[in-house]
């Protein structure tokens, strides 16, 4: 962080309720909920709330005699907000603090990345932050269904006019003058032998004191322990309405897909391509989010 931080923003607030068969959010200035149209708020200058219905994930519930490997295709790209909503523990939060920790960091004339942006969930959080209002924001994947998303969801928000989609490779993208670079669960869908040299490109773009907020699946060095995280996402994942039967099949599919990585393993390759200092800021079960400094 900057040697003077920021005074801190005002957090995005989520609350999540899950009613079948929809996931209605609640939310006050949520990256994922179109602008309320609704002027009877109860509290004078707070948002009123605004219920949104998605798409609901039901790609895994009928048995597949195959699921096949995981994609981000039409398909997945059509439900991806109930899908990771109810997949992700804490995923709201790294979504809506995305936002707060870019603006720690966001130079003027600078370029802020997301790498593997998805719908535009975390640059659109950045985009409300007034300390970005300077920063070119710049969102990257290699979905171009996942893109036809993020253009028809980041529509609805006029601060997110300035966001700027590009189908690429996150691989090949070129990298300049980033004061902040977001990967939000991408880095772990990337060969693990071609992760560090994309963090050393994410380096060199980089002057000190600018960040990366890397969020990932987790996996720990103690196999009990690791195991024992594994199966208390598999209850979460059923508290938010997956049959095991949907547990099984996605698992199945992600197999060889996602590998993830513990928490050593990205602090040390981390410092190796140059980052001077990183940790995890955020855990919840077997995902967690690290912030490294250039």
């Amino acid at each position: 962080m900057r040697d003077e931080p920021m005074a801190p923003q005002a957090l995005l607030s989520y609350t999540f309720c899950l009613w079948s068969p929809q996931l209605v959010m609640t939310q006050k200035a949520s990256p994922d909920a179109p602008p309320s149209t609704d002027t009877n708020s109860s509290t004078a200058g707070e948002p009123a709330s605004t219920s949104l219905t998605r798409a609901r994930d039901d790609l895994f519930a009928s048995p597949l005699s195959d699921p096949g490997l995981f994609r981000f295709d039409a398909s997945v790209a059509s439900v991806f907000p109930d899908m990771i909503n109810r997949s992700v523990p804490g995923y709201a939060t790294v979504v809506c603090m995305t936002g707060t920790l870019a603006a720690q960091h966001a130079r003027p004339g600078s370029q802020i990345y997301d790498l593997g942006c998805s719908w535009g969930s975390s640059l659109l959080s950045v985009a409300r932050e007034p300390a970005c209002d300077h920063c070119a924001l710049i969102g990257v994947d290699n979905s171009e269904s996942m893109l036809e998303q993020a253009s028809s969801h980041l529509a609805q928000f006029p601060e997110a006019r300035r966001i700027e989609l590009q189908h690429a490779d996150v691989l090949d993208t070129p990298l300049d003058n980033a004061s902040v670079v977001i990967m939000n669960y991408t880095l772990q869908f990337i060969p693990i032998e071609e992760r560090e040299g994309l963090l050393k490109r994410i380096r060199e773009a980089m002057m000190p004191g600018d960040v990366l907020i890397l969020s990932e699946k987790l996996t720990l060095p103690d196999p009990r322990l690791n195991g024992y995280l594994i199966d208390l996402h598999h209850d979460f994942k059923r508290q938010q309405g997956y049959s095991d039967l949907e547990i099984a099949q996605k698992r199945q599919a992600l197999e060889d897909v996602l590998v993830p990585e513990t928490r050593e393993a990205h602090v040390a390759r981390l410092k190796s391509v140059g980052f001077s200092r990183c940790d995890v800021w955020f855990q919840c079960l077997n995902f967690g989010s690290l912030i490294a400094i250039a």
